[in-house]
């Protein structure tokens, strides 16, 4: 039996908000008032990308309408790429509530002995889940710490450039960085964290959290699983960190991620709005007066929108083939990390598949992998008018 419960959401108060289980109820789209000819066109924009797997838009808890590539179903896993930093630090706001972190404000080096040394001494968490701790910056965003057998290593060489908390860079090693943070704060991998205190709590069952060859979570990216679970993640945000009367993760980190920290940042080759925000490992695509959007961002489309005022999840994942296994293993691939270009790294690993040379169903190569076909374009374009059309979707008055 579900726990019955009253809580205030946003200004609203709901009595006993559905939260799904294992079967997950759905509404039609008058039952909760939004417009059916608005929907089709949100999926429209989704779909005129060919890249597109999955899309799946939630109401109040409940499934409206959603839509799988000829292929796939409601099963089918997409992997993550840096949709995965959001859920990732929600483990450090776990860890703050339990006391075992005692502020966001706190250095890194006091969770983090490596890095009680140097500038490195002075860069806080807080910076570092704000993507402003200063630390060296390539072009390819350290990006190219995937192809290493131990990201750990890669990330620890990394050195400062610019003063912490003066300038937003969108830098992987500081999502790396969580993980050990995590371990020094509580003496679990982010992997075992992630089960035991986040999906766990909210019934997601089915997933693969990737790991490097060196055992680390890789807590920058790639977890797999399906639309579905993903959208698991937004409704916990949208209600205030409470899953069905308990709560997982406090209401003040909840809003301490959901505000508007950085509130432009530099644009990541494809169009977006001026306001476009980033916060504790959240992007803030719409703040204004007509909506308040925030959402996961993943490499080449993977997101998971969240309206928290109307409450509303909108998710779309890319086409993804998973392989068995949760361990990176490059085999016959791991020189790709000597290219020195992600392009490059990419364009080759696919040229090798495609010749029959690497066969990554094969087991020879064991990697989350998105091929040529998952990889968005359309729906880089249409992002602006899907945010704003996500922000609109109600029935019009009249």
């Amino acid at each position: 039996m579900r726990v019955l419960s009253i809580f205030l959401l946003c200004g609203y108060i709901f009595a006993n908000p559905y939260f799904p289980d294992d079967a997950w109820e759905t509404k039609n789209h008058d039952e909760v008032g939004l417009d059916k000819l608005k929907i089709e066109e949100l999926f429209d924009l989704t779909f005129s990308d060919d890249a597109t797997m999955s899309a799946v838009l939630i109401k109040d808890g409940y499934i409206i309408k959603e839509q799988y590539a000829e292929g796939y179903n409601e099963d089918s896993y997409g992997t993550s790429w840096s949709t995965a930093k959001s859920f990732y630090a929600a483990l450090v706001g776990i860890s703050l509530d339990n006391g075992e972190i005692d502020s966001l404000d706190d250095p890194v080096a006091k969770y983090v002995p490596a890095y009680d040394e140097g500038k490195k001494k002075d860069i806080t968490i807080r910076q570092v889940l704000n993507m402003t701790s200063g630390l060296e910056f390539p072009s390819h965003e350290h990006e190219m710490m995937f192809f290493e057998p131990d990201h750990m290593e890669y990330a620890y060489e990394v050195g400062v450039e610019n003063n912490p908390g003066e300038v937003f860079q969108y830098n992987n090693v500081n999502s790396m960085l969580m993980g050990e943070i995590l371990k020094g704060a509580t003496g679990k991998t982010a992997k075992q964290l992630i089960e035991e205190r986040l999906f766990s709590k909210i019934g997601l069952k089915n997933y693969t959290a990737w790991e490097d060859s060196a055992g680390n979570t890789l807590t920058y990216c790639c977890l797999d699983m399906s639309a579905r679970d993903y959208s698991r993640f937004g409704i916990l945000f949208s209600r205030n960190g409470n899953w069905n009367g308990e709560q997982v993760i406090s209401k003040n980190y909840v809003d301490e991620s959901l505000k508007l920290y950085w509130g432009s940042t530099p644009s990541m080759g494809w169009a977006h709005s001026d306001t476009r925000g980033y916060s504790l490992q959240w992007w803030i695509s719409k703040y204004d007066d007509q909506a308040k959007i925030y959402n996961t961002s993943g490499k080449f489309g993977q997101f998971v929108f969240l309206d928290k005022e109307r409450d509303i999840i909108f998710t779309r994942i890319t086409k993804y083939r998973p392989v068995e296994g949760d361990v990176q293993d490059w085999g016959p691939l791991g020189y790709l990390r000597f290219l020195g270009s992600v392009n490059r790294a990419i364009n080759f690993s696919r040229f090798l598949m495609w010749i029959g040379l690497i066969d990554i169903d094969g087991g020879s190569v064991v990697i989350p992998y998105t091929d040529a076909d998952g990889e968005s374009k359309e729906f880089y374009e249409n992002y602006v008018k899907i945010v704003e059309r996500i922000a609109d979707l109600e029935k019009d008055d009249s």
